[in-house]
């Protein structure tokens, strides 16, 4: 008798010390899949864009493509909140609001008007902007080189000078450029502004024909196709969503149309000598991956783009009677072939 409970003793002592074990390693089980589980947890990508036009889509899909080839993968290891405010400054303001209640680990805002909205919102969560063309005229950073706060970016600062000396090699006798833009856009005052001082060293006119919405466009382009004998408009959003319209016009009327990005040439404008967006967009998908990594921007400098491409329509400068020199065509990228 003795002996059976002495067995029954050393049975059940046997059978707490195997539970006590598999409840410890049960528990350091759960501590390492909650740790697991907490390390994949997606992090949070908002991304508010102005409004909808080709060089901004292009913009975005790249640097969506460029986080996912660096690991950051929307539905995996991170969650993208995209916006669009359809050009309407309220509804950017609403969705920088959301964007920081959300408590996005990053917001990424194309154009400069989002930027600001953005930058207007927070001074805490990182800010990395695209396609800003005057971040310093903005009031985004003080230094390119050292912008020493939440928000740094890419810019997609055109030259003027650079775009006439192409107007220049392919309509020689230009006298007078009629420039159509926003004139509430910082990005498009800043260009314009170069666009008069090449002018006056030039000994050429600037006539300007300024807008503040897109229903504009038609009526601005009109005006301007009777006084000018060619057309000028930078990276505009508000021009670039109604190029179509502005182009058609200026078509019409045989007028040469300069522009600053290629997808504006893309939808008729003659010709540029400016950014790949594709590449901007790359670049800041990249800076966006680093600030995930961890990088802070207040050391990160504005990344200014330095490979300029010339871009030309073909079927525009057929339908006004223009002949694209061979020294441009030679080097250009038609895309309206």
């Amino acid at each position: 008798m003795k002996k059976s409970k002495k067995r029954m003793a050393m049975l059940l002592a046997a059978m707490f010390a195997v539970t006590a074990l598999m409840l410890g390693l049960a528990g350091c089980g759960s501590d390492k899949d909650k740790g697991e589980a907490d390390g994949k947890k997606p992090l949070k990508v908002g991304i508010v864009q102005l409004v909808e036009h080709p060089s901004l889509d292009t913009i975005r899909e790249n640097i969506v493509a460029e986080l996912e080839a660096e690991g950051f993968k929307d539905g995996d290891t991170i969650t993208i909140n995209y916006q669009n405010a359809q050009n309407e400054m309220n509804n950017l303001k609403t969705i920088c609001q959301s964007l920081v209640a959300d408590k996005s680990d990053v917001i990424v805002a194309i154009t400069t008007p989002a930027a600001q909205a953005a930058f207007s919102e927070t001074k805490d969560i990182p800010i990395i902007f695209a396609a800003v063309t005057d971040p310093v005229a903005a009031e985004l950073v003080s230094d390119l080189n050292a912008p020493g706060g939440n928000i740094t970016g890419t810019s997609d600062r055109v030259s003027a000078a650079k775009i006439m000396d192409l107007a220049l090699q392919i309509t020689p006798d230009i006298k007078t450029i009629g420039a159509l833009y926003n004139s509430s856009e910082v990005n498009s005052q800043s260009v314009v502004a170069d666009l008069k001082d090449y002018a006056q060293q030039k000994g050429l006119t600037v006539r300007e024909a300024a807008v503040t919405n897109a229903n504009e466009i038609q009526q601005a382009a009109q005006s301007l196709a009777g006084k000018c004998d060619a057309a000028f408009s930078p990276i505009d959003n508000t021009v670039a969503s109604a190029m179509s319209v502005a182009s058609s016009e200026f078509i019409k009327a045989k007028i040469p149309f300069y522009v600053g990005a290629d997808s504006m040439v893309k939808d008729g404008g003659l010709a540029t000598f400016g950014i790949n967006y594709t590449v901007l967009g790359a670049e800041t998908g990249k800076m966006v991956g680093a600030v995930l990594n961890g990088e802070k921007t207040e050391a990160m400098p504005v990344k200014l783009m330095e490979d300029m491409d010339t871009y030309v329509n073909g079927k525009t400068a057929a339908a006004i009677g223009v002949t694209i020199p061979l020294n441009v065509s030679e080097m250009a990228t038609d895309l309206g072939a």
